[in-house]
């Protein structure tokens, strides 16, 4: 038999059993309960967010755009790894206060959050707007991470639009029928694989072209000087660009709306404990970074139709590996995308339903806002499979640009929970500033001034501009005083 036919099925197999686990973990289940679709009745423990939250980072990005990154610009992938430590670090002192905010209010969104806080129904709105655009590119991303592994692993058997339609079908499935409690059942099985299939590919691609991690590393040095470095002649980015994707990514990590509102899935206890165990997954990133160095001189870029593919590449063209070895690196990088496309695509269905369609009618029953949310899990996913399949940007480049939208949201989040003075004209005009700057930057100039990443330029015109409108305007008053004291 084949190799790619064994890969085919063993990957099948995979998504089989991935498929089970999801649809299971809503059974027993209020089907009609908005509370447990969206928060999963605010009972999650510790294993399930810590592979919930970590799902997210480990990802068709960290497993493919990873060693993709590390590969081609060298010292600049060790972003991944910083911005995994420090990432979740704010939610430490955020989550505790959004979750005794959203236990009182029986909150489920982060637009609900800020349109309260700042009493405005627009707020709400236009949140859910920004988080919908955000999630498809972010989803983008995890769907095309899929369909690299299918069409690369099966020697281009399975074209890139049957690759996607299949993976991402599965999720689309599980996710509309278990909600959150779907995403996080299968972010724990899914994360075992991963784990386990990275570190022993990690450290299999290594001493498969060398004698070891520091004859690797020794190795690009004298060929490559300056990879290793960021800054140096021969680096892949310059230290502002690298300083600036860093901060982007860290202050915009728990602005995610998906990761923001898990705040409203568990206890304050939880959540801090979620926090101090959540760099662990930096650990678990290293031997990815180590797939994309170890084919520096080794493969050529040419052979290649992106760095992207990297790992696939080695794997059938390299390494000369079984096809079962084929179908368990081809099942490890699908959990990692699947881990995240399901909580992304959960929080986009969320934001659309509680922030975008009911503050335009109010008065919709409980069984048609679940209705809604289980169609736009549709939706939404179909614009993502169509930029996926006719996109051209890389997992990398459509992670930070979308990290350069969901960072707007800070200015408004921190003002929400200790500055007083913060005023809903003042979060409008930041929040619209912000994104367009940041837009300007990505789709007509992509040079910035001075290398700063253009999220990071969206978000020094968004403080500006909400706190220079939120000091000539009036306050919320008493409901801030309810917010800054929680």
């Amino acid at each position: 038999m084949e190799k790619w036919v064994v890969a085919l099925l063993a990957m099948s197999a995979y998504l089989v059993f991935a498929f089970i686990v999801g649809v299971l973990a809503g059974r027993g289940r209020s089907f009609w309960s908005v509370s447990e679709y969206t928060v999963a009745d605010r009972g999650l423990g510790l294993v399930l967010m810590w592979f919930l939250m970590g799902g997210t980072v480990f990802s068709a990005f960290a497993f493919l755009g990873g060693p993709g990154w590390a590969y081609s610009k060298g010292a600049a992938s060790f972003y991944i790894l910083a911005y995994t430590c420090l990432g979740l670090l704010p939610w430490y002192l955020i989550g505790p206060k959004v979750a005794r905010i959203g236990a009182r209010k029986n909150f489920y969104t982060m637009g609900e959050f800020l349109g309260d806080r700042y009493d405005s129904r627009a707020i709400q709105v236009l949140v859910g707007v920004i988080s919908v655009l955000a999630f498809i590119q972010y989803l983008t991303l995890q769907i095309k991470g899929m369909a690299y592994v299918f069409n690369v692993l099966t020697e281009d058997a399975i074209p890139i639009w049957l690759g996607a339609l299949i993976s991402y079908g599965i999720v689309i499935v599980y996710v509309a029928t278990s909600g959150v409690r779907g995403a996080a059942w299968s972010d724990v099985l899914q994360g075992i694989l991963m784990l386990l299939v990275a570190w022993v590919v990690g450290y299999t691609v290594v001493y498969s072209f060398h004698d070891g991690v520091a004859d690797m590393f020794r190795g690009i040095e004298a060929s490559r000087p300056g990879f290793l470095t960021v800054g140096a002649e021969g680096s892949g980015m310059s230290p502002m660009s690298y300083t600036t994707i860093l901060l982007v990514s860290v202050i915009g990590f728990i602005m995610w709306p998906h990761l923001f509102t898990k705040s409203f899935t568990t206890t304050e206890k939880k959540i801090k404990q979620t926090v101090l165990v959540y760099p662990l997954f930096a650990i678990f990133l290293v031997p990815i970074l180590f797939i994309g160095f170890a084919a520096v001189g080794v493969v050529d870029p040419a052979q290649l139709t992106g760095p992207d593919t990297i790992l696939p590449h080695l794997v059938t063209h390299e390494m000369g590996a079984s096809g079962i070895v084929y179908g368990l690196i081809g099942a490890g990088a699908l959990a990692a995308a699947m881990s995240s496309a399901d909580a992304i695509t959960h929080g986009g269905s969320v934001s659309f339903g509680r922030d975008i369609i009911q503050p335009l009618k109010p008065d919709l029953p409980e069984r048609t806002q679940i209705w809604i949310m289980r169609l736009s899990v549709i939706a939404i996913g179909t614009v993502a499979y169509y930029l996926s399949i006719f996109g051209a940007a890389g997992l990398v480049q459509l992670l930070v640009g979308a990290y350069g939208s969901i960072v707007q949201f800070a200015p408004a989040v921190y003002g929400a929970l200790w500055w007083r003075r913060g005023t809903s004209t003042g979060v409008i005009a930041g929040l619209v500033a912000g994104i367009a700057v940041n837009y300007y930057f990505q789709l007509v100039q992509p040079a910035t001034p001075l290398d700063i990443n253009a999220g990071i330029l969206g978000l020094i015109v968004n403080v500006v501009l909400f706190v220079g409108m939120s000091m000539v305007t009036n306050p919320a008053g008493s409901r801030a005083d309810e917010y800054i004291k929680a």
